[in-house]
């Protein structure tokens, strides 16, 4: 008897975990997409409303959001609220700083892999650049497809470079940086080509296996994406 009763709060906890992982990766998907705006009342129960959950994965995933920054607590003289987090110069630097620090050190460890495999990498990523610089030509292409191979050439470099702690930690602050990559959509196309520069020199440096040039080829694209230009 004991044992049926451990099995069903086993299950019942499981359940749980992954209604919170889904409340927050929706809402998350929300915020970012700008469907939640900057300054935007979060209200819990319209949220349960709106994703049809019920509010206690809900108010856990406001909470975790709150711990990543997509959420912040406001308080005035009578008392507080919950919004979704503004976007500000200073929050855009330090993201930037952080996410190219981190595909530099990630750069250094595709750099130290032996060279078929450099090669290989190299290859994939030579793809993903060609089709940004054809991309960088017409000024009519949506934004959505720089996004995503903009976006898969970084991955390639923290799939291959990073270990499991990088690879999480990237992961969780790349949606933030994306709020930002949406916020300034229309001066990305305009100025692809200076990606485009940035990306092949990452490339040769990883092909001739080049951990310093790999590294600080990375990071510059973070340093030009706190310049105002996402990357």
């Amino acid at each position: 008897m004991k044992k049926i009763e451990r099995t069903g709060a086993i299950r019942a906890k499981a359940e749980h975990g992954t209604s919170l992982l889904t409340a927050f990766r929706e809402i998350r998907e929300l915020i970012v997409h700008g469907k939640l705006s900057p300054g935007t009342w979060i209200l819990e129960a319209e949220l349960a409303e709106r994703l049809n959950m019920s509010r206690t994965p809900v108010r856990g995933a406001i909470h975790w959001l709150q711990r990543e920054g997509y959420i912040l607590e406001h308080r005035n003289a009578k008392k507080s609220r919950m919004i979704v987090a503004p976007l500000t110069e200073e929050d855009a630097n330090e993201l930037y700083l952080i996410i190219g620090r981190l595909e530099g050190i990630a750069g250094r460890g595709v750099a130290a892999l032996a060279s078929p495999e450099r090669k290989e990498i190299g290859a994939q990523l030579q793809k993903l650049n060609d089709r940004l610089e054809l991309i960088s030509k017409d000024r009519e292409a949506p934004p959505g497809e720089i996004f995503e191979n903009d976006r898969s050439f970084h991955r390639l470099i923290i799939k291959y470079g990073a270990g499991a702690r990088m690879s999480a930690l990237h992961k969780a602050i790349e949606p933030q940086t994306e709020r930002y990559w949406r916020l300034y959509a229309s001066s990305i196309i305009k100025d692809l080509h200076l990606s485009v520069a940035e990306h092949q020199e990452v490339i040769k440096a990883i092909q001739t296996g080049d951990a310093d040039r790999v590294e600080t080829a990375s990071e510059s694209t973070g340093r030009r994406a706190r310049s105002g230009w996402p990357t």
